[in-house]
């Protein structure tokens, strides 16, 4: 309903006229909503852009505030676009910045902890990594890796969208310094909905953009021909945002925002200790392993089982049982709970049909070939 008064009403009938009404401070609005699900005070939060694209922005105003630093820690278990931006803005600088990649204490399951520690060091000058890793779904510890950090005088950003909306997450208790993450998971925004960036106060000014766009301008209606940055993290906006998208995604906040985090973290537990249940009981016996943390304390909202033909089992889930999970190479069947909507006997459901199409060997009819989207 609201998306239809959004379409009808705000794009169809006011058009220019929207911007005075809401639209123009939509970014920071529905930032602060968001806020309110990651820990963070109002005027730190904005919605606009890409998780990638902030990424480069908060990464580079990072380095650029350190620059006598050259050490920037990230791990495997990163998405790999994370990498590819790190990639990219460690050429764009000059390629004086070395990226220490940290690896696994079990396979891919769990980030070698005691080697993270240890490389952090006086010389580093950002540690990014994933709050909920995006294919075990291990969660780190924020305040801990956040204290080390600063020990040593890094900085750090997380990238959290594997978190938000799915687990509580304290960005200003932790005394976090940056955080990007997307809104088209557990936050409902759908395909094309914008990401958001998160600044922390102390850090704003001292911070410039490395993309100098009209939005992040002080006066953008003055129509100056000289940049000049806007007041704290208004100055990392770049240009005109998706407005029906966005406008959208604020909507979809609101139950989230009615349930609460820690209520909605407390169902999570039970639905994927009893995933883990019907996974024992069920599935393994067809071959399948759990390729999360067994703890549900150590992950966030998404569980990964593993199974050698897993690229055409999620085939067949897909295109016969109305199963939506997705594939992450090169054995893993990823199934995200989000419990503002989903039941219990939804998940007892779901795990029925992945049983029935292994009882079946109805994923034997899918070519191991893969598509162009896993």
């Amino acid at each position: 309903e609201k998306s239809r008064q959004i379409v009808d009403e705000q794009w169809g009938k006011d058009l220019i006229r929207g911007w005075n009404k809401g639209w123009w401070d939509a970014p920071s609005r529905v930032g602060d909503k968001i806020g309110q699900l990651i820990g963070a005070a109002a005027g730190q939060t904005l919605v606009g852009d890409t998780v990638s694209v902030n990424l480069f922005k908060l990464a580079t105003s990072a380095l650029t505030l350190q620059p006598t630093k050259t050490k920037i820690i990230t791990d495997t278990f990163n998405f790999p676009s994370d990498l590819y931006i790190l990639q990219g803005i460690k050429q764009t600088l000059g390629n004086k910045h070395e990226i220490v990649l940290i690896g696994s204490q079990d396979g891919d399951i769990t980030p070698d902890l005691a080697a993270l520690e240890a490389a952090i060091d006086e010389n580093t000058a950002l540690v990014t990594i994933s709050h909920v890793v995006f294919k075990s779904g291990y969660m780190y510890d924020m305040q801990r890796i956040t204290e080390l950090a600063h020990k040593k005088g890094a900085l750090v950003l997380w990238d959290l969208s594997h978190s938000v909306g799915s687990v509580p997450v304290h960005l200003d208790a932790c005394n976090a310094d940056f955080a990007i993450g997307c809104t088209y998971k557990y936050l409902n925004g759908g395909p094309g909905a914008p990401a958001f960036l998160y600044v922390n106060k102390k850090l704003q000014e001292k911070l410039s953009s490395p993309i100098w766009g009209w939005w992040g301008q002080k006066n953008p209606f003055d129509f100056d021909l000289d940049y000049q940055p806007a007041p704290g993290a208004q100055r990392f906006l770049v240009g005109t945002q998706p407005m029906i998208s966005l406008l959208t995604m604020e909507a979809a906040l609101e139950p989230l925002l009615q349930a609460g985090m820690d209520s909605l973290r407390e169902k999570y537990i039970l639905m994927t200790d009893f995933d883990s249940f019907l996974t024992e009981s069920w599935l393994v016996p067809f071959g399948f392993s759990l390729g999360s943390p067994v703890d549900s304390a150590m992950r966030g909202s998404h569980i990964s089982i593993r199974h050698p033909e897993g690229y055409r089992i999620n085939r067949a889930l897909i295109e016969e049982m109305n199963l939506i999970p997705d594939f992450r190479a090169p054995d893993n069947l990823r199934l995200g709970f989000a419990p503002i909507y989903l039941s219990f006997t939804d998940v007892w459901e779901g795990f029925d049909r992945i049983r029935r199409v292994m009882d079946e060997k109805r994923y034997e009819k899918y070519p191991k070939n893969k598509l162009a989207v896993t």
